[in-house]
């Protein structure tokens, strides 16, 4: 009678812990397409089971989103965030108001991808020195695209190397474009002469006759397409910007049902089937959860914070 007992127990749990899977949704704090859309989209297909549904609620750079579920919806057991480096740019700079990394349940990440640097196929210069150089002498000369505005990690990434080759980053000249996809249309018709994005972008457009990569912003070079690509480190830059995607959850979401979602992906993660998906979406291997992942993040807002304040742009509250 106990055994029977406790099967029954045994199958009402999962009965429940599968309703609530049933319901579950992953925010896209943005428009569809683009980075947020592909976390979204590659945690529902590394975890089918969840029936993941995606849901966007664009606004404020992320910030709508953030607000939303740290206020209105904090406490939902199945909803997750998605989100990247550059919404941690943004808290270390003051976008988000008040909100600090302790706010949200940070819950995994589920790969990285690396900033890039690249210039239209039939374009002079073909190193960062060379690039670096013609900037140097007619700075209004080289229009460079990037998505976002002053500030974000797009221009930050130009911002950083235009410093360690000694020069002004105010003497640049930007155009502000919207999403990746914007920014190679907008150096194919030669409205700009550079572009500063990420590498999985890149590996979509680079090739003969397309665009050459300058540079990755990675530890070292990068498999598949970009595999001849210089790392800014090896043309003497001592710059690495990896762009990490992840998910969180609301601040007042229980303990058991955090650890469960934290749980699934750890799993999640050390499957082969995982491995294939991220390289999928154009991602590279990064894989901290929970606590782990915690860590991280308030240690990466640190460091965002400390380059934002070179360039002036935390605002204070």
């Amino acid at each position: 009678m106990k055994r029977a007992i406790h099967i029954l127990t045994a199958a009402v749990l999962l009965a429940a812990a599968a309703a609530a899977s049933a319901n579950a949704e992953c925010v896209v704090p943005s428009k569809p397409g683009g980075a947020m859309d592909l976390t979204c989209k590659l945690a529902q297909k590394a975890l089918p089971d969840t029936k993941l549904k995606l849901a966007y609620l664009p606004g404020g750079i992320g910030a709508v989103a953030w607000h939303t579920l740290v206020s209105q919806r904090r406490a939902e057991p199945d909803t997750l965030v998605a989100f990247s480096g550059g919404s941690l740019l943004n808290l270390a700079e003051g976008k988000f108001g008040k909100a600090t990394a302790d706010d949200v349940r940070w819950v995994a990440a589920l790969g990285v991808d690396y900033g890039m640097i690249a210039v239209r196929s039939d374009a002079p210069w073909h190193s960062l020195d060379e690039l670096m150089d013609a900037i140097r002498k007619n700075p209004q000369q080289v229009l460079i695209g990037v998505s976002g505005t002053i500030g974000s990690q797009d221009w930050m990434k130009v911002a950083l190397l235009a410093r360690r080759a000694g020069i002004e980053p105010r003497r640049l000249r930007f155009v502000a474009l919207e999403g990746g996809g914007e920014t190679f249309t907008a150096m194919s018709a030669n409205y700009v002469q550079v572009i500063s994005g990420d590498a999985s972008e890149a590996a979509l457009y680079a090739g003969p006759g397309k665009v050459r990569v300058l540079a990755v912003l990675a530890e070292k070079r990068l498999p598949g397409v970009l595999a001849s690509v210089p790392t800014a480190r090896e043309q003497g830059y001592d710059i690495v910007w990896p762009v990490i995607r992840g998910v969180w959850m609301g601040p007042g979401v229980p303990d058991a049902d955090y650890r469960r979602w934290v749980d699934a992906f750890a799993r999640m993660q050390a499957t082969p089937e995982f491995a294939a998906l991220r390289a999928q979406a154009g991602l590279y291997p990064f894989s901290l959860t929970g606590d782990a992942l915690t860590r991280w993040v308030k240690q990466a807002i640190n460091d965002y914070n400390r380059q934002a304040r070179e360039f002036n742009l935390v605002r204070e509250h």
